[in-house]
């Protein structure tokens, strides 16, 4: 499926894997995005591994902790890399076609959402957040933090709040592998729960 069958917004749940946290001084090495509505409806997928940006560098405590995980777990996020504006432009084209209204969810939004925007005006025309003056902006709206909303939603002390201290069973039961579509999949699936209960409390 590629499309959404209505014009309900569709929320682009995204997930990276990076191999520092500075944008541009690091690379992000994979992210995953599924694209889903509030009534739960899985509009499509999209995931890639990149090649690292030109003269960027690994963080030396991030590559540890990468080189800490089992083999497979870097090698989903390292192996067969693509030229990221290949990447970036496949992206673009593939957020265009999930409907008329599109927002980028991640967990957390401060997180993820500076190395996607950071790509998206490197490599395309395009940002995370449009300008007031935007005609033709990829997001609309500012991007959602899930963290954020689970954190309200359940009443959670946002000091001490994590996601992942959530029932298993919210995620889908999808496993937390540091496999960048593995990992969207099961935020979207919490997205859906907690908009869920979110409407249910109003």
């Amino acid at each position: 499926m590629t499309g959404s069958t209505n014009a309900e917004r569709v929320y682009v749940v995204t997930d990276i894997e990076v191999d520092g946290f500075t944008p541009g001084a690091n690379s992000m090495l994979s992210f995953g995005s599924v694209a889903v509505t509030a009534a739960g409806e899985q509009v499509g997928e999209f995931e890639a591994v990149l090649e690292p940006l030109p003269g960027a560098q690994p963080h030396p405590e991030t590559w540890s902790w990468w080189q800490s995980q089992p083999p497979e777990v870097l090698a989903a996020a390292t192996a067969d890399p693509q030229p990221v504006p290949e990447v970036m432009a496949a992206f673009v084209a593939w957020v265009q076609g999930l409907g008329p209204e599109r927002e980028l969810v991640a967990s957390p939004l401060g997180f993820d959402g500076p190395y996607v925007d950071h790509y998206l005006r490197r490599f395309t025309t395009y940002s995370v957040c449009p300008a007031l003056y935007d005609e033709d902006p990829l997001f609309h709206g500012p991007g959602l933090c899930l963290k954020s909303l689970a954190c309200g939603v359940t009443g959670g002390d946002w000091a001490t709040f994590s996601v992942h201290d959530l029932p298993s069973e919210w995620f889908g039961d999808v496993e937390h592998t540091h496999r960048a579509i593995d990992d969207a999949r099961g935020y979207a699936n919490l997205l859906v729960e907690v908009m869920r209960r979110g409407q249910a409390r109003g």
